[in-house]
């Protein structure tokens, strides 16, 4: 099978479609372990349960479209335009309504609306908005990103990084507890990673944004260059995802 070059595996991820939030382009060509509580198989069982649920963040809807029991009123929001558009078309057949936010630390719902609140990933999580649309005695079900994740391949773009400041779990219950709810589970996990050409590098940093803020080919095209010959002769780039679970819970007045 004939070799494939750095121009030709860059340009190929370049022109491969981003959109949502599924991961599938990257198969064969990369791979990340799963946290070992099963967010998908989590979130589930608990729409299955609620009346008035509202996923934050939703992408392209992927983790809402896996579960097999919507409740009465399911609601998603998501903040990037074509994501919007992805989810609207995912979760039609679950009777969703995903609605477009802002960057205002703001969720446009009543006081009281939901009984789950869930998120994947989210880029920020607005606390205070949180506790305001539960109703007393639900639950906030969120798996998030950890500290430092990727770092491995942010230094291999960026070079030496500073510890990170931000994300950290213990940073999450404090501000989940300063809004009034209570913490009831908290469980960490760290990922390996595993990239098999340059072409899923690119693919994955034009995706996941905030592993290099900023990303462009020809800005980093020197570094991606060096990241290229180095998986040519020392085998695939491992680098490891930091994840945590957090479910935090209203209290009953």
């Amino acid at each position: 099978m004939r070799e494939r070059g750095f121009e030709e595996l860059v340009a190929e991820a370049a022109g491969a479609d981003v959109t949502g939030w599924g991961f599938s382009w990257l198969t064969g060509r990369a791979a990340e372990e799963r946290p070992p509580w099963g967010y998908a198989r989590l979130v589930a069982a608990r729409m299955a349960r609620a009346r008035a649920a509202l996923d934050v963040d939703t992408g392209g809807g992927e983790v809402l479209a896996e579960i097999p029991t919507p409740p009465p009123l399911l609601v998603a929001t998501e903040g990037w335009p074509p994501n919007v558009a992805v989810a609207r078309r995912t979760l039609r057949r679950l009777g969703a309504h995903v609605v477009r936010v802002g960057a205002a630390s703001v969720l446009p719902f009543r006081a009281g609306s939901f009984d789950l609140v869930s998120s994947r990933h989210p880029i920020d999580t607005w606390w205070a908005e949180i506790a305001r649309v539960l109703r007393p005695g639900g639950a906030y079900l969120s798996q998030q990103i950890g500290p430092g994740t990727m770092r491995e391949l942010s230094e291999a773009i960026l070079g030496p990084l500073p510890p990170a400041a931000t994300r950290h779990p213990e940073q999450a219950v404090a501000a989940a507890r300063a809004a009034g709810l209570t913490v009831a589970r908290l469980e960490e996990a760290t990922l390996r990673a595993v990239f098999h050409d340059i072409g899923a590098v690119v693919w994955f940093l034009r995706k996941v944004v905030w592993t290099v803020p900023g990303f462009t080919i020809d800005r980093y095209r020197p570094r991606l260059a060096a990241l290229h010959d180095r998986i040519r002769a020392e085998g695939p780039f491992v680098a490891h995802a930091r994840r945590f679970l957090i479910e935090a819970r209203k209290p009953v007045r």
